[in-house]
């Protein structure tokens, strides 16, 4: 380990607590990313670490006195970027291609907010008890920083959201304005807290621009943002899928877009080059009207059945079609179930691959045997 960091690995005083991430792992371990928060177990601080592995999620815990110790092992295992956050600093670390570490302190006031229960539904990013601008003026939470009884459900929704966000923050470019769109952004509960969670609490230069048809609700939200002094963050009226006001994109967020407005936000993320894709899509009919397999038709017959069905393929041929256009997938769920059945979340984050011909091929012949002519294909595949 470099000496600059075991310095650093030295200088993590027990007095604090410290909150973060590793990121960029070798293969060889199978661990890819790391997660790190303090929690209490039984009366005593201790420090919970998440080891993801492919599709799973390990855990480990460990006294607070070994943290610094345990930290210092992922290091060694060869990762290439990590964030350490505490009340009074926030310390980042890169890692170059010959394995040279550089690192950047910032001595700051505390930019994530976290709660040490170990239960983990708790773990919230936008915690209660300080007053959120946005969240206040959106009724979500009281002056005081209380949320709304009402609004429970919502403020859970909006901490989902955000985890989401924060486990591709480093998936981001770095050292330039982040440009967002947010397609049929509603009300934007969501993109008032992806601006509080990019510009106020990760500090990052950011243009974000929220799209949708009502120009009432636009004309609300832009007062909003101009009260709330969110400069960098602006509503637009207009249509997903003749929108061409900008010629790259850094990500794509498009929340229960109905129908096939999900494959028009998806396919202008594809061509702007977008490094994230965040995707609830919403009312899926178009392969339920056609949906047709001589051998399945046993099946088919129940009208819910294949409704469902109809939308569960759908999203699974948005997301093989982004993975053969260089994205790396999953299809996670966003809220609980008996709140609403549309909880699939795709999220797509660009891996740097070539167009998959031959991918697209086996898609297309997989839609054949199902009548599918989806519109998230055409697109993609238009000269």
């Amino acid at each position: 380990m470099e000496k600059n960091i075991s310095d650093m690995i030295k200088s993590l005083s027990e007095a604090e607590d410290y909150r973060g991430f590793c990121s960029g792992g070798k293969a060889e371990s199978g661990i890819t990313k790391v997660k790190f928060r303090p929690v209490d177990k039984k009366g005593n601080r201790m420090y919970q670490f998440e080891e993801y592995k492919g599709t799973q999620v390990f855990h480990k815990n460990v006294d607070k006195s070994e943290f610094a110790s345990a930290l210092g092992g992922y290091f060694e295992l060869g990762f290439k970027e990590a964030i350490v956050e505490s009340d009074t600093r926030s310390i980042h670390i890169l890692f170059s291609k010959k394995g040279k570490a550089t690192i950047k302190e910032k001595r700051s006031a505390k930019l994530i907010s976290y709660d040490p229960s170990h239960n983990r539904a708790k773990n919230y990013l936008l915690t209660e008890g300080t007053p959120i601008p946005f969240l206040v003026r959106l009724g979500v939470m009281s002056e005081d920083g209380h949320v709304v009884k009402a609004k429970y459900d919502k403020f859970k929704q909006i901490n989902r959201f955000l985890e989401f966000v924060d486990d591709i923050f480093t998936d981001l470019p770095k050292d330039k304005t982040l440009t967002i769109l947010d397609f049929g952004c509603g009300k934007s509960y969501l993109t008032f807290a992806l601006y509080h969670y990019l510009k106020v609490m990760r500090q990052r230069q950011v243009n974000i621009i929220g799209l949708d048809l009502k120009r009432d609700v636009i004309a609300a939200c832009n007062n909003l943002a101009k009260d709330l002094g969110y400069d960098e963050l602006r509503f637009l009226c207009g249509d997903i899928a003749d929108y061409e006001g900008v010629d790259s994109v850094d990500m794509v967020v498009t929340l229960h877009a109905c129908d096939t407005a999900t494959d028009f936000a998806l396919a202008k993320a594809v061509k702007w080059g977008a490094s994230v894709i965040l995707s609830v899509p919403c009312c899926q009919h178009e392969l339920n009207k056609n949906m047709k397999n001589t051998e399945l038709s046993m099946l088919f017959k129940y009208g819910i059945i294949k409704e469902r069905s109809a939308a569960l393929f759908t999203d699974a041929f948005r997301a093989n079609i982004l993975e053969a256009m260089g994205f790396d997938v999953q299809l996670l769920e966003f809220i609980d179930m008996e709140h609403t059945p549309k909880n699939i979340l795709i999220r797509a984050v660009r891996n740097g691959k070539a167009k998959n011909t031959a991918k697209l091929s086996e898609i297309k012949q997989c839609m054949s045997t199902l009548n599918a002519d989806l519109t998230l294909y055409n697109l993609i595949n238009e000269e």
